[in-house]
């Protein structure tokens, strides 16, 4: 399963200690460099840096997006991480996008892509057996500031 994360949900779960979970639920997670770039280097003193640094070709792969033509075109209505977050699930024919902003979940449904945000990942982990009470861990998102999370629940 071909499975590509934007930046937040890593961000996300790493301030909640659950970034593991996206192991054990997918085994690999692919982030497009502007992710990486995003989280790992503009970030390098933030939340998820050095956790998402430290999984880098363990089960976190980064890969090169092709078509910048087509990112740069995005970049009219999408961040750049998200922009190659959508190019790269086209170029590698991903089974399922992690996002959990509006406009680029809106824009890869569209596409036809396969959605779900950091609350559905708890929620999926949480029926894998993963996870044993979700609503704490939602509840410690809404603490960290991580408010547009939210409105995905289900997601």
């Amino acid at each position: 399963m071909k499975v590509i994360s934007n930046a937040s949900p890593l961000i996300a779960l790493t301030n909640i200690g659950q970034l593991e979970l996206l192991n054990k639920l997918f085994q690999k997670v692919i982030i497009p460099e502007a992710v990486y770039k995003e989280v790992v280097e503009e970030g390098k003193d933030k939340p998820g840096a050095a956790e998402v640094k430290k999984t880098i070709n363990q089960w976190i792969d980064v890969r090169e997006v092709k078509n910048l033509d087509e990112v740069k075109a995005l970049r009219a209505i999408l961040d750049y991480g998200e922009a190659e977050v959508v190019v790269l699930a086209q170029e590698i024919k991903a089974d399922l996008l992690i996002l959990d902003n509006k406009e680029p979940r809106i824009f890869a449904k569209h596409l036809g892509f396969k959605l779900i945000g950091t609350i559905g990942v708890l929620i999926l982990a949480y029926e894998k057996g993963y996870l044993k009470n979700p609503i704490e861990k939602i509840l410690k998102l809404r603490e960290k500031g991580f408010y547009k999370a939210l409105t995905m629940i289900g997601t």
